[in-house]
């Protein structure tokens, strides 16, 4: 399937060749095309679907039970959550790391978040997330 963005897009306003770039918004970067001339902007539209779909999810609260399993404890992930990860990583591993952030807060990272250090303590991962 061709994506719109393979082709070559005309600037409206100056028929000029606009050239793909990568656009930062809240956290994610987005693919877009820009004119070299008047700076106009056009952000891919399933890039733009996507940052909305996880606005709206990220505005959610869930309420999950705790369960033990032999000798651990488990909660579930509901599955709107892991429809959204598998859909924007492509590929989902079977292992989450897990950060306890502070005392009231854990953190699950899906597709290698965080990484391991020398001293044990976990870091932000310099991976690039594209929608």
């Amino acid at each position: 399937m061709t994506d719109i963005f393979d082709t070559t897009i005309l600037c409206k306003q100056c028929e000029m060749k606009m050239k793909p770039r990568i656009v930062n918004r809240a956290g994610s970067e987005l693919r877009s095309v820009e004119c070299p001339k008047c700076k106009d902007q056009i952000i891919h539209p399933a890039d733009l679907n996507c940052l909305e779909h996880f606005k709206n999810l990220k505005g959610k609260t869930y309420n999950v039970k705790l369960r033990i399993v032999g000798n651990s404890h488990t909660i579930s992930i509901p599955k709107e959550i892991v429809n959204f990860i598998k859909e924007q990583e492509r590929i989902m591993d079977n292992v989450v790391r897990l950060h306890l952030d502070d005392m009231r807060k854990l953190s699950l990272i899906f597709g290698g978040g965080y990484q391991n250090n020398e001293n044990q303590d976990f870091q932000a991962s310099k991976n690039k997330r594209y929608f």
